[in-house]
């Protein structure tokens, strides 16, 4: 990945000829309308969040768009897989540094709950050291067979290619089995910087930028890294989908520094709207959160501004919005330090069970 450029929009640079500064004026970017669309969905989309899980019954918004279609929480973490993730994965269970990479990553290869449940159904306790390989393949190729998905729809997962299998799961669970004897936990906690451990999970097979993004996010929500949100980001499809729409140029900016440069400046950009700001008790949009806002702003504009065409040209929005009966209890990493604040906001939080039963 390229190194990011500075912030803002002079460039200091040293000139040859005196030991003084010259000053190189960057091309900004240039916002259309949907610029403006991205705070305000933003914002509301926050705002249902807060609302559905303070118990208030729908709807929860007059946005029509909003009301209609399925859209993900402003704040990953928030979102229903990460929530089930964070709550029933990385920490509930075997949680040392060995296992909880493993544990993540298995859940993460098929990102779905009930795949995960189905395994602990017919294998028991999942944990590296006695975790059953050819057992857990036979699983998922039954279920396979008959037709159910084993797969979450949210993001594609590659075939591994140059790793043994022929089925696409057994390309995975050889991947994961190769990675973990490759002491892989020991390396990524031995990294200094979330990019450092982006780069280990890159360069395994089948692993590109954006997952190998998404992996490292996840491991991060456990106690055993530390690596700050604000660091680094790469974006997705649907997130340069989303950029396109929202800037008819981005200048001499790199679209990494676009975002960075959103998440910076979030507090003024909502404020200058008159928008209520995204807030998850006190923690601001990190840049994972907005590079989803970009993504999840380029499908509202399908509707909202379908004049206004990404990369991809998609003109319509797949997933209708169908509310489940039972929300949830949001839990979120302990290292965090929001639990706290959400049992004093919310009196019931905690007393529901964390299946998770929301739609996102």
């Amino acid at each position: 990945m390229l190194p990011m450029k500075p912030k803002r929009d002079d460039l200091h640079l040293p000139d040859p000829d005196s030991k003084g500064m010259v000053f190189v004026r960057l091309s900004k970017p240039s916002p259309t309308i949907v610029f403006e669309t991205y705070w305000r969905f933003a914002s509301e989309r926050q705002l249902i969040f807060s609302r559905r899980i303070s118990g208030k019954s729908a709807p929860w918004t007059t946005d029509t768009i909003l009301n209609s279609y399925k859209f993900t929480n402003a704040f990953r973490a928030s979102d229903r897989t990460s929530q089930y993730l964070i709550g029933n994965v990385i920490y509930k269970g075997p949680c040392s540094l060995t296992n909880t990479v493993f544990r993540t990553l298995l859940f993460k290869l098929f990102n779905n709950i009930e795949t995960w449940e189905l395994l602990i159904e017919r294998l028991g306790r999942i944990r590296y050291e006695d975790f059953d390989w050819q057992r857990c393949d036979e699983v998922l190729t039954t279920v396979q067979t008959a037709g159910r998905r084993i797969y979450s729809p949210a993001y594609i997962m590659p075939t591994s290619q140059g790793v043994k299998g022929d089925r696409k799961h057994r390309t995975h669970l050889a991947l994961l089995r190769y990675m973990m004897s490759d002491d892989l936990p020991n390396r990524i906690q031995n990294s200094k910087t979330m990019q450092e451990a982006f780069e280990i999970l890159r360069a395994y097979p089948g692993i590109g930028p954006f997952l190998a993004y998404q992996f490292v996010i996840d491991l991060n929500y456990s106690d055993h890294f530390n690596f700050s949100e604000m660091e680094f980001v790469v974006p997705g499809p649907g997130a340069r989908d989303g950029l396109k729409k929202c800037f008819s140029d981005i200048g001499d900016y790199s679209e990494e520094e676009v975002i960075r440069w959103v998440a910076e400046n979030q507090e003024d950009a909502f404020a200058k709207r008159g928008l209520p700001a995204c807030s998850l008790w006190g923690r601001p949009l990190q840049m994972i959160d907005c590079q989803n806002l970009f993504c999840e702003v380029d499908k509202y504009a399908r509707i909202a501004h379908p004049d206004i065409v990404g990369h991809s040209k998609r003109t319509r929005i797949k997933q209708r919005f169908r509310p489940k009966p039972n929300y949830f209890s949001p839990w979120y990493p302990p290292k965090w330090e929001l639990n706290d604040r959400i049992t004093k906001t919310l009196p019931d939080a905690g007393l529901h069970e964390r299946l998770l039963d929301a739609s996102g």
